[in-house]
Order: structure tokens, then C-alpha cells, then sequence
């Protein structure tokens, strides 16, 4: 931030010239009304004056920072950047960041990870998003690899057991959390609520494609807005803060490099899709086309393109389709790869990760375990999210010239509503996992540990992290537990 305006420019050409040349941010008033009264108080000048562009030393520093503590699922993501992005360094205006973050909810994929790309593009164009996407996700694909490796090689001993035994009923109190929490943000009329009851039925009951739901979630919010029904726009933009000034602003202009092209955006889908698809053919022209490695990069290549929602909401078609189709893992091993993303950072979705790696060990041939699991686990990475670079680098010229279109508003609000119903679905599908190993017993250790972290969570407004740790150490000890009153006995 020291740096003189002509060390910028060789550092960074050009980065700036949209958003410098062609609109210089106006200086407003240093006094910001308050909502509901008449006084008003004064605004500090160093948040009045336009901070200057982040150099991308700066921007790479920060976003290997964000790698490394972005805990908390996606709210928790979205928290940090907002508190990093907007608060401190204001180098994003509140508007434009929630702005990006509406559009990049309606895109397949972790939206965290997204945001974190959208942002770093418009600050350093195309390398700037690529670093703020790919640093958001390796230290959390090292660390659960990591992990993975551990759960196959001691996973069956009886206090690592008793461990994951107590994670899985704090991950369904932490599903259930976030459908509650969802639920608040977007269920606030009778047609929300009743798109949210119908999806659940129609995934539930019937068992239709996730994709499918969501989609037709999607055309409803657009035809009943279009209607003129306004209960379908129920999430609403993000006002800015009064008084504070940012380097991308409200008021800038677009930048040079973020107008749509048609030029630019043929060379993106090439690029882009080359990367793609290139490492999941190459599997199948090693090992052939009917082996685990190729049907792992196409089945996680479809589930890019139609995880609208979150890693909660895609859970239930990943779930039902690699236990009870494809076999790669079951259901026990599925929370237990959810626990152990629960307790790394980055994206959620990183699950699918796990399911890579365990397809790979269990069916390694020709390879040894280890050296399958972990190209299992490293094309199941790449297909993840990788796509997420497409659909930012791709739409956001668009998504820029498209500030302040409001029938947007109704499509995200009733594939939000959608999204509840699915995560209910899944949370019904864990709770019969954790909480009814058989038909006619109830776990009431798990049932316990349930209650206690959804009391806590709800009342007290526990942390993710404290809250996985303790159920952990709270199943190993009663592992230990058990195992002490079994050798006391006759």
C-alpha cells in the first residue's frame, strides 16, 4: 500500500484504467445519516478517501491467508471476505460485493470459491482470479487428502472410531442449522414455504433428479415474477454503507478487461474446457473407458455442472449416487468424509474429494491403493472446481452490466426456497444414518450429542469448528468408555 501511483502502473499496467481513468471515484460527504434518526455522525476520513489499488503481491498474500482460515462453510467464508474485502482494506464496495455473491449463488458450484475468483478477477484480471480461485482451494485438497490418508490406515481403531462416532450426529445438528438458518433468510411467505414442502416431497418421495428441481424452482420464480407476484422476490440487494469509499465503488465504472467480448469469451470456453476434459479422457485412454478413474471424472464433471445450492443442498444426488449406484463408498463412509470437511478449511464441497480418494483405494486396480485413492481424489478436485473458473471468467463481464436487474431476485429466492427442501431431504437421510443404525433401536448417545450441538449452536451461537472438535473428543471418550466397563465385566 506504500507504493507510489508509477510503481503501480509497472506493476500492474492497465489493471486500473476502467476503474481509474474512465470514472474517478467521487468523494461523498463525510457525514453518513443514521437509519431511524435525524442526527448524524461523522465518518473517519481514512474511509472517505479512495484507497489505492492492491498490488497483486498484496492481493496473493491475502488469498493464501483466506486458504488457510476460511473455516465455517460458506457463511463462514463469506464473512471473513466481507470483513477482509469491504471493512479493512476496502478494496470492494458492500453493493458490488453482494452483488457478485447474488449472481454467484446462482451458479453450480461453492459460492464461496466463486466470489473469491470474481473478486480477484476484477481487481488483477484474469491471473488475479485464478490465484484467489486456486488458493482458495489447496490448502483445504492437501489437508483432507491428508486426512483421508489416515482414516483408511487407522480408521478401524476403536478410539479413531469412537471419534467419528461423535462427529456424525454434530454434522447432522450442523445440516440442520443451516436448513434452519436458509430457511430464515428466504422462507417468509405461504408460496416460499410451499416451494420449499414440494421440493422436499418431490426428492423425498419420488426421488427426482436434484437438477431437475432446481431448475423448475428457477422458471417458477421467473414466471411468477413476470406475473407480477411479488411474493416470489423475497432476497433483496444489499445496501452500502453511507461515507465509504472503495477502490471498486458503486459508482465506478466497468472496467476495461470486465466488458463482455466475444473474442474474450471464445478464448475462455476453449482454455477452459481443453482443462477440463483433457485429464478425464486421458484416464480413459490409459485405463480405459469403462474403469473407476474415467466414470469418476464424468460422473464429477456432471455433478459441476448441477451443484446449485451449496455442497448441503448437492449432497443427497452425490450421496445417492455413489453409495447406492456407483458403490464408491457407504453411507457411514459418506459422513465420515463430511466430518472430516467439516474440520478443514475452504469449501464444503471438498466431501466429493473424499469420495474420489475412497473410490480409488477400494477399487485400485492396476495400481497400488495409494497411488489410485490419490488420482481418484485429484481428478475428482480438478473436475470440482475447476468449472467454477468458466462460469466466473465467462459470465461476470456479463454479471457486471447486469447491476440492478431485480427479476433475478425472484429465480434466486424460489431456488433458495428449493434448497430447503433438498437440505431437509438430506438431513433426514443422515438422521435415519446416525440416529437408527437398525430398524427398531434408537442411538441415544448420538441423539444426545445431536441435541447439545443444535441447542448449542442455536442459543449460545457456537462455532462449527468448536463444536465438530468437541463431539469428536466426546465420541472418543466414550469409545475409551465402553471399552473399560467391557473389560470389567465377567
Amino acid at each position: 500500500m506504500g507504493h507510489s501511483k508509477s510503481e503501480q502502473s509497472r506493476e500492474e499496467p492497465n489493471v486500473n484504467q476502467g476503474l481509474r481513468a474512465q470514472s474517478p471515484l467521487p468523494i461523498q460527504d463525510t457525514k453518513i445519516a443514521v437509519s431511524g434518526e435525524n442526527e448524524s455522525v461523522p465518518v473517519p476520513d481514512s474511509v472517505s478517501q479512495p484507497p489505492n489499488l492492491p498490488t497483486f503481491r498484496e492481493a496473493f498474500l491475502f488469498w493464501l491467508k483466506l486458504g488457510f482460515i476460511s473455516f465455517g462453510g460458506p457463511t463462514g467464508q463469506i464473512a471473513i471476505m466481507h470483513s477482509e474485502l469491504v471493512e479493512k482494506r476496502r478494496w470492494i464496495s458492500e453493493d458490488r460485493f453482494f452483488h457478485a455473491l447474488n449472481y454467484c449463488m446462482l451458479l453450480p458450484g461453492p459460492e464461496a470459491q466463486q466470489l473469491a475468483i470474481y473478486v480477484g478477477w476484477l481487481l488483477h484480471r484474469t491471473w488475479g482470479g485464478i490465484v484467489a480461485g486456486v488458493l482458495f482451494v489447496i490448502p483445504s485438497a492437501l489437508i483432507l487428502w491428508g486426512l483421508s490418508i489416515v482414516y483408511v490406515t487407522f480408521g478401524e481403531l476403536p478410539w479413531v472410531r469412537g471419534g467419528f462416532d461423535g462427529l456424525k450426529p454434530a454434522i447432522l445438528a450442523i445440516v440442520l442449522s443451516a436448513m434452519v438458518r436458509i430457511g430464515r433468510r428466504v422462507l417468509k411467505n405461504p408460496v416460499m414455504w410451499g416451494v420449499a414442502l414440494m421440493a422436499f416431497f418431490l426428492i423425498f418421495q419420488f426421488h427426482l433428479p436434484f437438477p431437475l428441481i432446481i431448475l423448475t424452482a428457477g422458471l417458477v420464480g421467473l414466471l411468477g415474477d413476470q406475473g407480477g407476484f411479488s411474493p416470489f422476490r423475497v432476497l433483496t440487494a444489499h445496501r452500502p454503507k453511507a461515507g465509504r469509499i472503495s477502490f471498486v465503488g458503486d459508482d465506478s465504472a466497468i472496467p476495461i478487461h470486465a466488458k463482455p467480448s466475444l473474442k474474450r469469451a471464445l478464448n475462455v470456453c476453449w482454455i477452459c474446457l481443453t482443462l477440463w476434459w483433457a485429464p478425464v479422457l486421458l484416464s480413459g485412454v490409459g485405463f480405459g473407458f469403462d474403469h473407476l478413474l474415467f466414470r469418476q471424472g464424468l460422473f464429477f464433471s456432471k455433478a459441476a455442472m448441477v451443484t446449485f445450492g451449496g455442497a448441503y443442498a448437492v449432497l443427497p444426488y452425490v450421496s445417492q449416487e455413489a453409495v447406492e449406484n456407483y458403490h464408491w463408498v457407504t453411507a457411514g463412509q459418506m459422513l465420515d468424509g463430511l466430518a472430516l470437511a467439516e474440520t478443514t478449511p475452504g469449501p464444503l464441497i471438498m466431501v466429493l474429494q473424499f469420495v474420489g480418494f475412497l473410490g480409488g483405494w477400494n477399487s485400485p486396480a492396476p495400481l497400488s491403493p495409494q497411488t489410485m485413492a490419490t488420482l481418484g481424489a485429484l481428478l475428482t478436485t480438478w473436475t470440482t472446481f475447476l468449472p467454477c473458473f468458466l462460469w466466473i471468467f465467462l459470465g461476470a463481464p456479463h454479471i457486471e452490466e447486469l447491476r440492478g436487474n431485480k427479476r433475478i431476485s425472484a429465480v434466486l429466492s424460489t431456488i433458495t426456497a428449493a434448497v430447503v427442501g433438498v437440505i431437509l431431504n438430506l438431513a433426514v437421510w443422515f438422521g435415519i444414518q446416525v440416529l437408527f443404525p437398525s430398524a427398531t433401536s434408537i442411538n441415544l448417545f448420538s441423539l444426545t450429542v445431536c441435541c447439545v450441538a443444535l441447542i448449542g449452536m442455536a442459543r449460545w451461537k457456537w462455532g462449527i469448528i468448536p463444536v465438530v472438535l468437541s463431539a469428536g473428543a466426546v465420541g472418543m471418550l466414550w469409545k475409551l468408555l465402553q471399552g473399560w466397563v467391557d473389560l470389567g465385566r465377567p
